[in-house]
């Protein structure tokens, strides 16, 4: 599979398709011409629509470009000692950007067009976004450059030190003209031998509410990186635009939530990871029954957030241990699909949704960008077909 790129015209006449909200009936013919999408017909218009010299593509099934909402392009997946990926973080530069530029490589195999890379400290995830600008190569990338934290917590591999007030301002003035989003580290990680977030917030609601505010000024929004009762507490009331991670959720957060349309990237896949493989990092039953059950608990919040109509944003947290780039997007959604969503709202929060929350022409329809994925055949038949691409388009 070779990425396409979206100059000169072309008919596509899909099977079937998905325009990123709603499962669609087919046949359809697609018109492109210089990256854009021009015209929808039902039917197959090939003949009608083609003209002289356009090409006419055929395929089984036509959808948006899967998006990752939520990954780290510096780091590997794909390494699983503890003492290797702490060596990993102290690589010359040149040695991590070609690890997130063979992420966003592997990304885009998978059929993903779109990467948000929420943090890192180098300004690795700034410069892949650069590169990736009109390559055929590489994911496109959106960038929260480096994030925000209080000296001596958690995070610093993906964010730099506010140590007050005056800090945050001088850090926000710095970071907004480059980040196309602000990540604050609210809270820490998960303590899985304890099974609870068992360290206090990072910012209280008053130095959370400072970032968001100041970061709007500046025209960005914010994603926190938070889990736990009180971090969540704080997050929602500060106002936050996303929620990445959000272990230890409950029905009024969810709520509120949903009142102010703040989306949530839910990122099981780490987790998952370490109660499905505890030998890697050697977890005791204890730990791995408490793994469970934040897992089962994090699902059933999920669900519940579908239905009350929380934005739901599809991230993997690739990079993370075990998550790999690429692979983890289709494992993620299996862990949705496990906790009960449509396999029609999982592909909306890989595609559409993610869209539309960073800004961006959100489905495909007639004068957005072409940024599409074919498939050799309907995922709502066959899930496995959407780790098996046929061909993607870029939008420039």
């Amino acid at each position: 599979m070779k990425p396409e790129a979206g100059g000169g015209r072309e008919v596509i006449v899909a099977a079937e398709w998905f325009d990123g909200e709603r499962r669609q009936t087919g046949p359809v013919s697609l018109v492109v011409a210089e990256g854009r999408l021009q015209t929808i017909a039902a039917g197959d218009q090939s003949v009608a629509l083609a003209g002289a010299g356009a090409a006419v593509t055929r395929v089984p099934f036509l959808m948006p470009g899967l998006v990752d909402a939520h990954v780290h392009l510096f780091l590997d997946g794909d390494v699983t000692n503890g003492a290797l990926r702490s060596a990993h973080l102290n690589r010359p530069f040149d040695e991590l950007m070609a690890t997130a530029r063979d992420s966003a490589r592997r990304a885009l195999a998978c059929g993903i067009t779109l990467l948000r890379d929420a943090g890192d400290r180098h300004g690795i995830n700034h410069r892949i976004r650069a590169e990736a600008r009109g390559s055929r190569e590489l994911a496109r990338v959106r960038s929260a450059g480096t994030g925000l934290r209080r000296p001596q917590r958690y995070g610093a591999f993906i964010a730099r030190d506010v140590a007050d007030d005056a800090a945050i301002r001088a850090a926000l003035a710095a970071l907004a003209p480059d980040c196309d989003e602000i990540k604050l580290v609210l809270t820490g990680i998960i303590d899985f031998e304890a099974g609870a977030v068992t360290d206090q917030p990072q910012f209280d609601e008053a130095a959370a509410a400072l970032i968001v505010a100041l970061a709007r000024t500046l025209g960005r929004r914010t994603l926190a990186h938070c889990s736990g009762a009180a971090g969540l507490a704080i997050a929602v009331a500060a106002g936050v635009d996303s929620i990445e991670h959000g272990f230890f959720m409950d029905r009024d957060t969810l709520a509120r939530m949903r009142d102010q349309q703040i989306a949530w990237t839910p990122t099981f896949s780490p987790v998952h990871f370490q109660w499905a493989q505890p030998e890697a990092s050697g977890w005791s039953a204890t730990t791995i029954g408490h793994l469970r059950r934040i897992l089962d608990d994090h699902a059933a919040h999920l669900l519940l957030a579908d239905e009350l109509g929380v934005p739901l944003l599809l991230g993997t947290d690739a990079g993370s241990m075990g998550v790999v780039h690429g692979t983890a997007l289709r494992e993620e959604m299996d862990r949705w699909l496990e906790a009960g969503v449509s396999l029609e709202r999982v592909l909306t929060a890989a595609t559409a949704a993610p869209r539309r929350h960073f800004g961006l022409p959100a489905r495909l329809a007639p004068g957005a960008p072409f940024d599409a994925l074919a498939l050799p055949g309907s995922p709502f038949a066959d899930r496995t077909v959407l780790g098996r691409p046929l061909r993607v388009w870029l939008a420039d």
